[in-house]
């Protein structure tokens, strides 16, 4: 029997593509709510504009400010714009960084969870269930099976 490939790079190059508005959507919404610590004065990037591609990237596997402004300078300009950047002008590693240390984490978790939340209960709603009649009851267990020598 063949090794089962331990990358699942081939796997999802087969997943279909998904828009921003499909997997993304109502995240800013989500985060609309939350406060702004930054100065009015001198703002060029939206908070739920920042925090949004940031939660992307995150969920895209980028962990540290660097990898988080780096796929935000890579994402396409289609994407960009459905983030609500524009194509030419995307938020820096420092701006992404300042901006993540000085929000309130409580705050921040508290409003992705419930973004999360109701992604998990559309998403559950939307798969089909089998009705109590045309269920498959689960399988019992094996009983264990004794060592040899035992």
């Amino acid at each position: 029997m063949p090794a089962l490939p331990s990358s699942l790079i081939s796997s999802l190059s087969c997943a279909p593509a998904l828009t921003v508005a499909e997997t993304a959507g109502g995240l800013p919404e989500a985060l609309a709510g939350l406060p702004d610590p930054r100065a009015r004065r001198g703002v060029r990037h939206r908070l739920t504009v920042v925090v949004t591609a940031a939660v992307c990237a995150v969920v895209a596997g980028y962990r540290s400010y660097t990898a988080i402004a780096e796929w935000v300078a890579d994402v396409p300009a289609a994407t960009a714009v459905a983030l609500g950047m524009t194509a030419d002008r995307r938020p820096s590693e420092a701006m992404i960084r300042r901006l993540l240390q000085a929000m309130d984490p409580q705050l921040l978790t508290a409003a992705i969870s419930v973004w999360l939340a109701g992604r998990a209960t559309v998403a559950g709603s939307t798969t089909p269930r089998r009705s109590p009649s045309t269920a498959r009851p689960c399988a019992a267990p094996a009983p264990p099976t004794p060592l040899p020598g035992m």
